[in-house]
């Protein structure tokens, strides 16, 4: 059995209290270097419009990049339904120049609601967005976007080609993953599956399958699975994580949020499945994620931070992670491989 490198990373919304968003911001770049230094290979940010999250993470990424020397940086995810193609495409490329090529960019369609408030008139959020998808690969690999008024071409200069074969597009069903694979991008899969699904696992397992099949090199194909990676290490800790699942469990996306965060718009029944989240002893946690068949299938696992968590129960729990899964996980890659 022939199993792929894994990679690990962490993921975080880099949360703050009402009024506290510079010291959520520092916060959020201190993780990145407690982060590196415990050995993770790359760290995650999330994009959240109108809440007291990151908004603006291709703004936020350079300067991590300053402050670090290795550690990949990720947007899981940036929501173009609301970006200009082509100007996504000159601040991607300039945030991957001054990280050092280290830019790893995630898109999806992301959280709707806003049409008017980017200037939009409401509109089929999935289509704008593979529209918009389209136009931002275009203008990435240097192709024309639009004329002069003296009729010449305008392309984006100073772009980085490069970072086509790091952008990352996120999917929450089967036909989301086989979308992802025509356009020749990575896959990135969340914590949340589009529907009512009774086998979680099983369909992102299926999702991988169907995104290799499909991409047209497959040699080519990176997938990236996110699970919310809890091992306990003392009592106050399982009693916390196990708090955190059954929120969850109970609240799903309005789960754990930091103080005067906006609570999430309430979904219908069944329009969503969350992953479960993997808390206990270290060595459940790993025989847990040992025998989830959509981890198996990846490239890249993503260690899911609770959002209300701040530096030091996240590095915390990093460092836990660090210590007590991330070396039985590859232990047993090498063993399969």
């Amino acid at each position: 059995m022939t199993l792929p490198e894994l990679t690990l990373g962490f993921h975080t919304r880099v949360p703050f209290e009402s009024g506290r968003a510079p010291e959520g911001l520092r916060d959020g770049i201190a993780l990145f270097r407690e982060a590196e230094d415990l050995g993770f290979d790359r760290g995650w940010v999330y994009q959240r419009h109108f809440d007291n999250y990151l908004a603006a993470p291709l703004v936020f990424l350079p300067v991590v990049a300053q402050h670090t020397a290795r550690i990949g940086l990720g947007t899981a995810i940036i929501g173009i339904r609301y970006e200009d193609p082509v100007l996504l495409a000159e601040a991607a490329s300039t945030a991957d120049h001054l990280s050092g090529g280290r830019l790893q960019l995630g898109l999806g369609t992301g959280l709707g609601g806003f049409d008017r408030a980017f200037g939009q008139e409401p509109n089929d959020g999935r289509a704008q967005s593979l529209h918009r998808l389209d136009a931002f690969l275009a203008a990435v690999r240097g192709e024309p976007v639009g004329f002069a008024p003296d009729g010449s071409s305008l392309t984006v200069r100073g772009a980085s080609p490069a970072l086509i074969e790091r952008t990352w597009f996120g999917a929450g069903s089967v036909a989301s993953a086989e979308r992802v694979a025509r356009r020749g991008l990575n896959l990135m899969l969340s914590t949340i599956l589009t529907g009512d699904v009774a086998d979680y696992e099983a369909e992102q397992r299926a999702a991988v399958e169907t995104y290799r099949d499909r991409h047209p090199v497959r040699a080519r194909t990176r997938v990236s699975v996110s699970r919310s990676i809890l091992p306990a290490t003392s009592p106050n800790r399982a009693r916390r994580y196990a708090a955190y699942d059954a929120d969850r469990r109970a609240n799903g996306p309005a789960a754990s949020r930091p103080s005067g965060a906006a609570a999430p718009t309430s979904a219908p029944p069944g329009a969503f499945t969350m992953s479960p989240a993997l808390h206990g002893e270290p060595s459940a946690v790993v025989d847990a994620l040992l025998a989830d068949p959509a981890v198996a299938a990846a490239d890249d696992l993503i260690a899911f931070l609770p959002p209300e968590f701040g530096l030091t129960e996240s590095t915390r729990l990093l460092e836990d992670i660090a210590a007590h899964v991330l070396p039985a996980l590859r232990a047993e890659r090498k063993v399969l491989a």
